[in-house]
């Protein structure tokens, strides 16, 4: 009776062959299926640790509990190193196609004055810029995998290790039972895989995002730069993105998260409020030509993985990438970057294991784990950091950082660490 009402339930707001998968996945939930590699979140590092994989020959199956790619938000700032990661995936050139190469930045204060400006190519020849709509990202990563690679209504409910310890037992919603011999745990900020392994929960960073794209059918009019403005407690940027799209954030204090706020009337209004007084009238005109389903406000949240406290990111044949290892603030432009690197990573360390049994899938995911914390961890607390200088509401605090600090600087300090290279890479150069 509880299977019969069970369906009957699901049946009301699904349509007949989203039924029919439900039916057979509950009558024949008692059955375990066994999969190689199983990834848990269909994300940024989800799909590209997929496609990472099969450029190796290996399979990995993709759990999504969204029923379709989760395409809502605007952009993502991709630098060098993202862009080395998705040159080695196979993806690269044709991203590139679709969006500007930026040449540089250009700061102002909230009254106007312009504090600084710079090429990002001044001081290295090979740094590269690019806004990406996460969209066009995540489309083009799922399209090179095959066709049934991605299982969508697939959501995570229970993992545990297997009692010999040598798989990962998953329990989705829907009564679906999977033992893998690997998991891949890209399953973003707030991931109950994290949870399970022990970590803590990501921490408020005090801050608020509004993003969204502004749409220009005509063409947008502005030169391929980044345009910054600082004010006290708040801080906005608006850049180009394509030929008719530009990319724009509003960050600002907040004690608390706040709650969830998804209509776009209230979003627009509350983003627009916030730099109504600037003498920036791009921001205000931006806003206004943003389609609705591009307009997103997000608190920010990060975690330090501090060592020897943090345990490390994996237990057993389970591992985490992405958010779902470090969360990190978006203030140096590297959360998508750290999440394609990771899939680089970990998946050269797994086929090391996997395909040509150098080395166990143990010391494959240790080996992963030593490399990627002295990267992400340093960069986790950088842009917190920076976050907090940016966003200060001190007047000494806001001088010093408006007629010292910026006016200071140079185009490294904002490029250094993409200069990113795997280790993989340097052992074949040797």
């Amino acid at each position: 009776m509880a299977l019969i009402s069970s369906i009957l339930q699901h049946a009301k707001s699904h349509s007949s062959s989203k039924i029919s998968t439900y039916i057979q996945r509950r009558l024949f939930s008692n059955d375990v299926r066994k999969e190689n590699i199983v990834i848990v979140g269909a994300g940024i590092a989800g799909l590209a640790s997929a496609l990472s994989l099969q450029r190796f020959g290996i399979r990995s199956l993709v759990l999504e509990q969204a029923e379709s790619l989760r395409t809502e938000g605007s952009s993502i700032t991709l630098s060098k190193n993202g862009w080395k990661a998705l040159d080695a995936i196979g993806v690269g050139d044709e991203l590139r196609s679709q969006f500007l190469d930026l040449q540089g930045v250009v700061i102002k204060s909230d009254d106007g004055k312009e504090l600084n400006s710079f090429g990002f190519k001044d001081e290295d020849k090979s740094q590269e810029v690019r806004v990406v709509e996460r969209r066009v990202l995540l489309e083009t990563l799922a399209s090179k995998l095959p066709p049934n690679a991605i299982s969508f209504s697939s959501k995570l409910s229970n993992i545990e290790t297997s009692e010999n310890g040598t798989n990962t037992l998953l329990q989705l919603q829907d009564g679906t039972r999977l033992s893998a011999e690997v998991v891949i745990a890209c399953d973003g900020v707030w991931s109950p895989t994290a949870k399970w392994m022990g970590f803590r929960q990501p921490k408020y960073a005090g801050h608020i995002a509004f993003r969204g794209l502004g749409y220009f059918p005509e063409g947008q009019p502005y030169e391929p730069k980044v345009n910054y403005t600082y004010g006290r407690g708040l801080r906005a940027a608006f850049v180009p993105a394509s030929k008719t799209k530009v990319y724009w954030f509003v960050l600002c204090n907040s004690s608390s998260p706040g709650p969830r706020i998804t209509d776009p009337l209230i979003l627009r209004q509350q983003a627009k409020e916030l730099v109504r007084d600037w003498p920036v009238a791009d921001m205000l005109n931006l806003i206004n030509l943003t389609p609705d389903d591009t307009l997103t406000r997000n608190p920010l949240y990060d975690r330090w993985l501090w060592p020897v406290i943090s345990p490390p990111p994996f237990s057993g044949r389970t591992v985490l990438a992405g958010d779902a290892w470090h969360p990190m603030t978006p203030n140096v432009g590297q959360g998508a970057c750290c999440a394609l690197e990771d899939s680089v990573v970990l998946t050269e360390k797994l086929a090391e294991a996997i395909k040509f049994k150098h080395i166990s899938v143990e010391d494959a995911f240790k080996a992963y784990g030593s490399e990627r914390w002295r990267r992400v961890f340093p960069l986790t607390v950088m842009a917190n950091r920076i976050g907090a200088l940016l966003q200060s509401e001190n007047t000494l605090i806001c001088s010093v950082r408006n007629n010292l600090l910026v006016p200071k600087l140079k185009p490294r300090a904002l490029t250094k660490h993409t200069n990113y290279e795997f280790e993989q890479a340097k052992r074949d150069r040797q």
